[in-house]
């Protein structure tokens, strides 16, 4: 049940959490510990205090040139509690991890008397995209890029991987259900980020990048059965066709992240 097993001792990370109900997403450098602490160093510097609550992404890509519909990377949404801080560093305990590998848990963290907490928000219907045609998908876009969607869950933020497209003003799109925890928080609140991995490689061996792009914006879905909806998720199949299934399901939903600015880590609004 130990992280530096599957992901090694040193890894790239998305780091986000809540002050004053505003939300700020860095970049970092992540340490794993044999007790699954996270010792985390910032290149910008933090303004993370003691006791606050933050959530990282986490993956290890060593090896893995590209993503299949089996997911083979261990991945992890990390809820942890900052213990200590010291200059450009921050060390984190963890109250809630699932590492996972392809669709099965390979380590499971819980912090004795952890609750998922409830969450009593209203859900709404997310507000119509106002694109009526699918811009100009961005070219740089690479199939094996990774894109992490932060939301906003009750005591810090929620981060998950998954597909995107981008378009060249830097619109965003994804794909979902119903069911899923980033859709139902989508719902409650339609303000997120979005975590574009622009690096070329991705291990510390073969070169180390800080090179992320950061969107903060507003969903909207895209009308499900609209030539708009037909016309991305064509674009999806192009771009990974191994998830023809998926892309394909009647009960798709389909998101545009409306770009609002692109934000420098750490950057609180």
């Amino acid at each position: 049940m130990n992280l530096v097993t599957y992901l090694g001792k040193q890894v790239l990370g998305v780091l986000a959490s809540y002050r004053n109900g505003d939300i700020a997403v860095d970049i970092c450098g992540v340490y794993p510990q044999w007790d699954n602490r996270l010792r985390v160093f910032f290149p910008r510097g933090h303004s993370l205090q003691v006791g606050e609550l933050a959530t990282l992404h986490l993956d290890n890509r060593s090896g893995v040139d590209e993503f299949d519909s089996a997911i083979r990377v261990y991945r992890a949404s990390y809820k942890g509690r900052v213990l200590s801080v010291e200059d450009d560093w921050a060390l984190l305990e963890p109250r809630e991890c699932v590492l996972m590998h392809s669709f099965t848990p390979a380590v499971e963290i819980t912090e004795p008397g952890y609750a998922f907490p409830p969450d009593a928000r209203p859900e709404h219907p997310v507000p119509v995209s106002p694109l009526v045609n699918l811009p100009r998908i961005e070219g740089r876009d690479r199939e094996n890029k990774v894109g992490v969607l932060i939301t906003q869950a009750q005591e810090q933020p929620h981060t998950t991987v998954l597909a995107f497209l981008s378009s060249e003003d830097d619109d965003i799109f994804l794909i979902t259900f119903p069911e899923t925890f980033k859709s139902r928080l989508l719902k409650r609140n339609p303000h997120c980020f979005f975590v574009m991995d622009e690096r070329a490689t991705f291990t510390f061996e073969r070169a180390i990048q800080w090179n992320y792009t950061i969107i903060e914006g507003d969903a909207h879905q895209i009308a499900n059965g609209s030539a708009l909806f037909e016309s991305v998720r064509q674009a999806f199949i192009d771009k990974n066709p191994w998830e023809l299934p998926f892309f394909l399901r009647e009960d798709l939903e389909m998101y545009h992240i409306r770009c609002q600015r692109v934000v420098c880590p750490g950057i609180r609004h």
